[in-house]
C-alpha cells in the first residue's frame, strides 16, 4: 500500500512539475512575442525567463504542501 501510495505521490508531483514548466514556457512566449522589441531583446528575455525560473524555483516541500492542499489528499508524506 506505501508504494501504490508513493507512486501516485510521484506522478503528482510529476503532474505538477508540468504545470510549472508549462506555465513558465507560456511567460517566456509571452515576453518573447509580445514585449520585445528587436532580437536582442527577445534572447534576453528567453534566457532571463528561463534562468529565473530556475533559481526562484518552488521547493519540494511546498509543491507537496500545495498538491495536498488542491488535491485533498494527506500530508503526512510531506513532512518526512
Amino acid at each position: 500500500m506505501t508504494e501504490e501510495n508513493n507512486n501516485i505521490d510521484a506522478s503528482k508531483m510529476k503532474k505538477a512539475w508540468m504545470v510549472y514548466s508549462l506555465i513558465i514556457f507560456l511567460v517566456i512566449l509571452v515576453l518573447v512575442f509580445g514585449v520585445a522589441g528587436d532580437n536582442e531583446e527577445r534572447l534576453f528575455f528567453s534566457l532571463m525567463t528561463a534562468a529565473a525560473a530556475y533559481v526562484f524555483r518552488p521547493t519540494d516541500r511546498f509543491m507537496k504542501k500545495k498538491i495536498a492542499q488542491y488535491s485533498g489528499s494527506s500530508e503526512d508524506s510531506a513532512d518526512k
